[in-house]
Parts: structure tokens; sequence; C-alpha cells
């Protein structure tokens, strides 16, 4: 028996009225989340699945590539702390978004680079945002900007998981990051 918790938290919801969503697909999600708990002004982060088919899934699904989804890191933010454009800049800084399908070693559509925008202040910006980045790139860069649509949280033991593994999370912190394995 696997001592793994794979119980669904609930999806989270902005906490205030003055906060804001975001949603960023970046490779493996474990990574994704733990640059972004570490930013000032990020109230919450949860990993789970988005972009694909409708209806619940679960990791294993998820990985199979039979279900469209992408690992991404859904997050609760404070608009006068740290601004969507931050957040941009953090996303972009955080995986070479030309590499489609993949980061680094992690291959399969669930890796791909994708902004899920909540609304369109958020896909202007993105779109601005991605423009400006191409000029620091020759390949074209693969991101996609999409209406975010249902987010399936990812089962418990994903819920910050770099954390719970020793790994600083701490606002500030700028350790390095090192994703691993389940």
């Amino acid at each position: 028996m696997s001592s793994k918790d794979v119980s669904i938290p609930p999806v989270i919801q902005t906490s205030r009225g003055d906060t804001q969503l975001a949603t960023f697909a970046a490779g493996c999600f474990w990574s994704v989340e733990l640059v972004f708990q570490r930013k000032d002004g990020v109230l919450q982060t949860q990993v789970g699945y988005t972009g694909g088919r409708e209806g619940k899934t679960t990791y294993g699904e998820v990985c199979s590539g039979t279900t469209g989804h992408a690992e991404a890191v859904r997050l609760e933010y404070d608009p006068k702390v740290i601004s969507y454009t931050d957040l941009l800049t953090v996303f972009w800084n955080k995986h070479n978004p030309t590499q489609g399908n993949r980061q680094g070693n992690d291959v399969g559509s669930q890796y791909r680079s994708a902004i899920f925008y909540h609304t369109d202040e958020q896909k202007q910006l993105a779109e601005a945002s991605k423009a400006e980045r191409q000029t620091k790139y020759e390949q074209p860069i693969t991101t996609e900007i999409v209406p975010a649509g249902t987010f399936y949280a990812a089962e418990a033991y994903h819920q910050a998981y770099l954390e719970k593994g020793g790994q600083c999370a701490a606002k500030g912190c700028s350790d390095a990051i090192a994703c691993y394995g389940i």
C-alpha cells in the first residue's frame, strides 16, 4: 500500500476581493510552484492540471499523454505587492519557452509552456511579454496563451512537494531549486 496522500484538495480561489488568480505551465509543476512560493505577494499556490479534456484526472493519466492537460501552477496573488507583469517575468525566467512539449529531460505535452489567462488584461500583458521575450531567442517561443479553463488540483502529495522535501520556500529565498522524481 502506498503512503502517498492521493486525496484531492479543493481548488484555490481568491481569498479576498482585492486579490487575483494566475495560472502558468512551464514544465514539471514542482519547481514552478516553488519559484512562485518564494515571491512576495504570492499568497498561495497549488499544482494541478489544466488545458485538456474536461473531467477529473490523475497524475498517471496526465503523464500518459491522453488527457491533453499541462502540469500547471495556479496561484493567488496580491497585485498591490506583485504585479502580473512581474509574475510573467518569473515565468519566463523559470524555463526555456522554445522547447515545445518538454522542459529539459521531461518530455511530453504535459510539460508544455503555457499561460492560462483569467482576464483580458492578463491576456494583453501575456501577449506583449511574449513578443518582448521573443527578441531574446533565435527559435520561436512555443508558449500557448489561452483562456484559463477548469483547473484540477493535483493529488495532495504533489502540493508543496519540493518544500516538503526540504527545499526553501521562504519569501525571498534564492537557493537553487533541485527537481527530483517521486
